[in-house]
């Protein structure tokens, strides 16, 4: 079926119009009267939106918002997901300022080399000699390179040829283990794992390129479970970063004709996350009517330096953070962490009104930490639901038992906290910073 993209809604080019747009993932789409003439993505449509209102705009890209009259957008769920529905929009569509903004005029590749240790490369024409793997091609070189990005934070790769020493990559973990770092090695059994280790990250990166993405995610599995049966937990931790994030990445994206077809959509999965979570916690504890606003609280210090906590809201299935706070834990017993959490919720009710009463609140951890935020609201006589979410496997703690999230409230419960984690650390990694500094 094909995409009419026409029948979407559209808003005027205004500052006070953008200023009401959400602050999420999605594309957006340029007017001209009724034609469509620049198709782009964004990480937060709001933000992205309002720089073409800027003065600092270079000429094509001025020309394009003087001659546009109105936009539409769509909203999707991850970054992937946009990646892949701008370039669908601007293979069929061929709006006219994408070619006119556009650094380059062919089309990129993924290029695997064949050599002792395979490296992953870029290129703009199709080279089938010395090749393990090429695929492409692809219509936007910033979409490859978004995607070579975010998979080599998961499986570190090469993209240089053999060198005397270690690479800059190999310093910030992108290149791990670094080739020329391998050949360097002098015990012979050493070398031969290192190898394997590589050589095992480029077989996931060329089972991912080709969509074999539930393989990965089951030999990923596999290997964490062996680790941690041979008692190898560090490693087995290892395996379980490297499967949230591919989690990420590749979280169940919806064909993108959806979103066209109901611009509606996004709201409507939100609201079925909401549905299926609520339906999940009713049979275990009494909730109220709605659970549309809710908040996450976490922890983040460093062996019990610098502590910190995070607070996020989020309103309908989606967060809004102009209610997000953080705090710096005052207490002595900085490591413990049932204890900073206990500290947390006196200070949350401290602002009863001000800031807003939840439906429901998430903890992240277990038993103990979901046990000293009730006993700090229950004292007081605030009765809100409270739950906590445990890792590997992802679960709720709901009234001292474990439940098992799949589905939709997987979906909502695992954004929410990852939210909690993003905001807890980026104010921990603050506070260290400025200790260091003072």
């Amino acid at each position: 079926m094909e995409i009419q993209i026409a029948k979407l809604p559209r808003i005027r080019i205004q500052k006070k119009r953008f200023n009401k747009l959400p602050e999420s993932c999605g594309v957006y789409i340029f007017w001209a009267k009724n034609e469509a003439i620049y198709i782009g993505k964004a990480l937060n449509l709001k933000s992205r939106l309002l720089s073409y209102l800027t003065v600092n705009l270079s000429p094509k890209t001025k020309s394009m918002v003087h001659e546009a009259q109105n936009v539409s957008f769509i909203k999707v769920n991850s970054e992937l997901e946009s990646l892949l529905l701008e370039a669908y929009l601007v293979r069929k569509n061929q709006p006219k300022y994408n070619a006119a903004l556009k650094d380059d005029k062919h089309p990129l590749y993924i290029r695997i080399t064949k050599e002792d240790y395979p490296r992953v490369i870029t290129a703009r024409k199709i080279d089938q000699q010395d090749n393990l793997a090429f695929y492409g091609p692809f219509p936007n070189s910033r979409n490859v390179y978004s995607v070579l990005k975010m998979l080599r934070r998961i499986f570190p790769f090469s993209d240089h040829k053999l060198g005397k020493r270690g690479c800059l990559y190999n310093h910030i973990g992108l290149c791990n283990p670094c080739p020329s770092e391998i050949e360097r090695i002098t015990n012979r059994q050493l070398q031969i794992m290192e190898r394997k280790k590589y050589l095992h990250n480029i077989r996931m990166i060329k089972m991912v390129l080709s969509r074999k993405i539930k393989s990965v995610a089951t030999k990923l599995g596999k290997e964490m479970d062996s680790y941690s049966k041979n008692e190898k937990f560090e490693e087995a931790e290892e395996v379980y970063e490297r499967i949230k994030k591919l989690e990420y990445i590749t979280q169940p994206t919806l064909p993108i004709k959806y979103f066209v077809e109901n611009p509606n959509l996004y709201e409507d999965l939100r609201a079925e996350e909401l549905n299926a979570l609520r339906k999940l916690l009713a049979s275990h504890i009494q909730l109220p009517t709605s659970i549309h606003r809710i908040e996450c609280f976490d922890v983040a210090h460093l062996s019990g330096t610098s502590p910190a906590a995070s607070m996020v809201t989020f309103i309908n299935g989606e967060a809004d953070k102009n209610l997000y706070r953080h705090f710096k834990i005052r207490q002595e017993k900085s490591r413990d962490d049932v204890s900073s959490i206990g500290e947390v919720a006196k200070r949350r009710l401290r602002h009863p009104t001000d800031w807003g009463v939840p439906n429901l609140i998430i903890v992240d951890g277990g038993v103990g930490q979901v046990n000293a935020f009730t006993s700090i609201l229950y004292s007081n006589e605030v009765d809100i639901p409270i739950v906590g979410i445990a890792k590997n496997p992802d679960r709720l703690i709901v009234g001292g038992k474990k439940i098992r999230l799949k589905g939709p409230a997987l979906n909502l419960v695992v954004r929410v906290r990852n939210e909690a984690h993003r905001f807890a650390r980026r104010y921990h990694h603050k506070l260290v910073k400025k200790s260091l500094i003072y």
